[in-house]
Parts: C-alpha cells; sequence; structure tokens
C-alpha cells in the first residue's frame, strides 16, 4: 500500500514535464511486472515498477502497469474499505496519462484498458452506474484508437471483450447498450480475442490476459466448454507458480465438472506465497472438495468465512456449508448455517439469491437428490446415477421434489451419453415447473438447446433457447438467459 502511494507522489511529482516526454514503452522492467502482477505476486511486481521509474520516471506504461495491483486486490478479496481507499488511484492514474503523446496507439488503449478494469471492479461493488459510464468511456476509447490507427492489433483485445459482452446482454439490457452508443457481437468480439493470441506469444503485454478473457468468453458467452477447457489447458497457460492462472483453471475445472482436476490444483497451490491473502481459494477448495462428498470442505468454507472481507459469495458458502452438516447427520449445524445465509453477504449474485431462497424455506433437500446434484456438478456421473437409481418417482411426494428428481436423472444421463432418456426426463422437468420458481424447468430447457445444437438440430435448439427465456422469476433466471441469448445468437449467425 505504502508503494502505491510512493508510486503516485513520483509519478504526480513529474508532471511540471512538458507532454512530449511523456512516453509508453514496454521494457523488460514493465514485462517483468506484469507477468509478477498476473500470477498475483504483487511484491515482486512493485519491485520492478520501482527499477523502472528509477530509470526512466517518465514512462506511461509503468503507470498503467501499476492499476493491476488495485484492481486485482479488489476483484478477489472485494474488501469496502479497500475499494474506498484505492479508487481515486483510477482517476490520479488517469489525469497523469492526460499528459501522453497522443500521437501514440498507447495513449488511448491504455486509458481504456483501465476504464475497463475499473468498470468490472466498480460491478463488483454494486456500482453499477460507474461501471457503465467506466464501461463506455472504454469501448468510445477503443473504437477511436481503432479508426485513428486500424493495424494496432492490441485494441483486439478489449474491443473484443467489450463487444463480446454487448453482444450478449439480454433483450431487456439492450436499451442500455443502445442509449450508451455501443453494438455487440458475440463471434467477432471472440473472434477479435482469438486472433490476438494466434499471433502472439506469452512475451506480449496482456497476452496471459488474452488467454483469461478467451476462456471465459468461450465457457460462458460462446457456451463452447471445450474450447475453454483446451484454452486453459495449453502450456501456454501456465499454472505452476501462478496462482491468478490457478484460480482461472481451477474455476473452469469446477464448472467443468472436473473436480478432481481442481483439488489437485488447490492442494499445490495452497503450498505457495500468498494463497493466503486471497480467500477465494479456500471457497473454490471447499466446492471441489464438496462435489466429491468429502466433507473436509467444511474447513474451507470455514476458512473462506473468517477471513474473507466481501459480501459475495457468503450466503452462498453458508449454504454449503449447512449442506456438508445435513449430509453428515448434524442437523443443529446445518440449521445454525441456514440462519446465518440470511443475516450475512448480499444477494447480488445468483448462487447467492439461491442460497436465501432456499434459507427462507423450512424443508430441506431430499438426501438423495443433493448427493446426486453434487457428484454431477463435481463430474461423478456413475457414482451419482447409482444413487439416483437407488430410488423412484415414488419416493418423491412434493412437485419441487418430483421436478428436481427428474432433471437429476436427465443430466446424469445427459453426460454419459444417454441422450434419449436424458430428452425425455428434461421434457418431463420442463412439464411440470415451468411455471415454477425453481430453477430446473428452465435449466431443462437450456441443457435441450445445448444437447440440439451439438446434434445439429438448430431449430429445436432456439426453440429451446427461446423456451428456457420465456420462464419468469426463476431461481439463477440471469445466467440461464445469458447462455439462452448466446446460444441463440451463435445459431441464427451460422
Amino acid at each position: 500500500m505504502r508503494f502505491c502511494v510512493l508510486l503516485t507522489v513520483l509519478l504526480c511529482n513529474c508532471c511540471i514535464v512538458v507532454a512530449g516526454q511523456y512516453h509508453y514503452r514496454y521494457t523488460d522492467n514493465c514485462r517483468a511486472a506484469y507477468q509478477q502482477y498476473m500470477a498475483l505476486l504483487p511484491e515482486n511486481a512493485r519491485a520492478k515498477l520501482r527499477n523502472e521509474l528509477i530509470s526512466d520516471p517518465y514512462n506511461l506504461m509503468a503507470t498503467y502497469i501499476s492499476d493491476y495491483e488495485d484492481c486485482l486486490l479488489l476483484l478477489f478479496n472485494g474488501n469496502r474499505v479497500d475499494y474506498n481507499q484505492l479508487k481515486h488511484h483510477q482517476y490520479e492514474r488517469l489525469k497523469l496519462m492526460e499528459r501522453g503523446d497522443e500521437s501514440s496507439p498507447w495513449h488511448r488503449l491504455c486509458q481504456a484498458g483501465i476504464y475497463m478494469h475499473w468498470a468490472f471492479v466498480h460491478l463488483r461493488f454494486n456500482e453499477n452506474l460507474k461501471a457503465g459510464t467506466n464501461f463506455r468511456k472504454s469501448f468510445l476509447l477503443l473504437k477511436e484508437n481503432q479508426r485513428l490507427f486500424p493495424r494496432f492489433e492490441y485494441d483486439d483485445i478489449f474491443l473484443g471483450i467489450e463487444e463480446a459482452t454487448v453482444g450478449s446482454l439480454p433483450e431487456n439490457y439492450k436499451w442500455i447498450a443502445s442509449i450508451l452508443g455501443m453494438r455487440g457481437n458475440i463471434h467477432s468480439g471472440a473472434a477479435k480475442v482469438k486472433q490476438y493470441i494466434n499471433g502472439h506469444d506469452e512475451n506480449d503485454l496482456f497476452y496471459n490476459e488474452a488467454l483469461i478473457y478467451y476462456a471465459y468468453l468461450s465457457y460462458y458467452v460462446l457456451s463452447d466448454k471445450d474450447e475453454a477447457w483446451r484454452t486453459v489447458s495449453t502450456g501456454n497457460f501456465e499454472t505452476s507458480d501462478n496462482l491468478l492462472n490457478t484460480f482461472v483453471k481451477t474455476n473452469i475445472a469446477i464448472n467443468y465438472r472436473k473436480a478432481s482436476v481442481a483439488q489437485n490444483l488447490l492442494q499445490q497451490a495452497s503450498q505457495w506465497d500468498n494463497y493466503a491473502r486471497y480467500p477465494v481459494f479456500d471457497y473454490e477448495y471447499g466446492y471441489a472438495l464438496l462435489h466429491a462428498l468429502d466433507y473436509s470442505a467444511v474447513n474451507k468454507f470455514r476458512s473462506f468465512l473468517s477471513t474473507y472481507k466481501g459480501s459475495i459469495f457468503v450466503k452462498d458458502a453458508w449454504q454449503k456449508l449447512a449442506y456438508a452438516y445435513y449430509l453428515q447427520g448434524d442437523r443443529k449445524m446445518a440449521e445454525y448455517c441456514r440462519e446465518k445465509i440470511v443475516k450475512s453477504g448480499t444477494a447480488n449474485t445468483d448462487s447467492d439469491k439461491q442460497a436465501l431462497r432456499f434459507a427462507q424455506q423450512s424443508s430441506w433437500p431430499h438426501p438423495a437428490l443433493l448427493k446426486a446434484q453434487l457428484l454431477t456438478d463435481g463430474g461423478y456421473y456413475h457414482k451419482a446415477q447409482k444413487i439416483l437409481s437407488a430410488t423412484t418417482p415414488d419416493d418423491y411426494n412434493t412437485i419441487p421434489l418430483q421436478l428436481e428428481y427428474y432433471f437429476r436423472l436427465a443430466r446424469v444421463n445427459d453426460e454419459l451419453g444417454s441422450t434419449r432418456t436424458a430428452i425425455q426426463h428434461y421434457k418431463k422437468a420442463i412439464e411440470i415447473g415451468r411455471n415454477r420458481p425453481e430453477q430446473y424447468a428452465a435449466r431443462s430447457a437450456l441443457q435441450l438447446g445445448f444437447l440440439y445444437e451439438k446434434n445439429s438440430q438448430g431449430e429445436n435448439a432456439v426453440r429451446m433457447f427461446e423456451l428456457a427465456l420465456s420462464m419468469q422469476d426463476h431461481d439463477f433466471k440471469n445466467s440461464i438467459d445469458q447462455q439462452a441469448k448466446a446460444g441463440i445468437n451463435r445459431l441464427r449467425k451460422q
């Protein structure tokens, strides 16, 4: 923190120099600092930037790269106190960059990068208006830079992620982009990022960042989960001694139903410096263990909750703790954790909203269904199938339980390649739950869309995606709608 103050003082004291003396040079020190920040090793990065400032106090590239420390810390830890202390750095850096050389293509790009990073940060802290304003400024700067320097390919990274983001907005948010003068396209945006990756290597500025953006675009926007996994599994995406890449690969592994891979990654990472600085790693670790029905997950979720100073994921972590105690037969602790869901954190994410809805109910999940859910989400399909096969529809005496039962059966059969059986159960779940608040009918329609798309049945896929979008007031609506909208966009571009 003291270095950030020193850096600001040093840079501001340089402001008496004429604008022509400021420049953007990606030196060896800058490269090393960027790589260290992207490994979540800020102390090492600061040392490199300190050397750069001593040798060249007018290099604005050092100013740009210093922005990564604040933004990564705030995105990972979500501490409101840190946010209030650090947010002014954005404006100080941008103010200094006004003295940069406007004839350089890096001038607008670096400003656009800072605006984009802070758009993510402001969104993280539910400052949606600030986030939207920063996003728009970044977008317009990139468009202007593209017009002035059409061959400057570094624009493609940030412009690609922003175009894809705007292009994936659900219909009820399109008016925002229209008012802000932004137009996006999922495919062209992702293609820009991919084109940069194909033409560069790990020594180039933004390369590691581009890989991360492309992996998440592939997974969540393009719904090409296989491509996302390939991206984080290549030799260019180094996880050894790299906490950021390890987090990204772990996060995608957990969502891609590879909990065992996530466990191995986190076991190694837990031995590294700075692991404990970011409590979210223990949150991910808890998930990876719980998906295997390994109840040592309790220790990881408790560690996360005791050290994390943010507000999102808190309700979800308490819910997963409640599940772990419930499945072990400790109803007293399970009830205690459920009560904590209501009192703790915020409900700004889909997972936290779902946890709150769970806490507001009096019932508990059926143990067999809960185990099947956790095992399926972890990639342990045969174990999940074995649990479900030991029950029948008659064992589930309420509509929500029956609805979940058919959805869980469908998911397991889908993953095991029993397509006909999966379709049958997905349709049953839709029939039962299309007008209910549970997520399973909408999720079934979404999964049917993916299944039909995979089997080149485009019209059926679009019909299922549209059906998912039409369902209202259910759990995880935002994420389901975004994926459904992305699916429609993909198929209509073919």
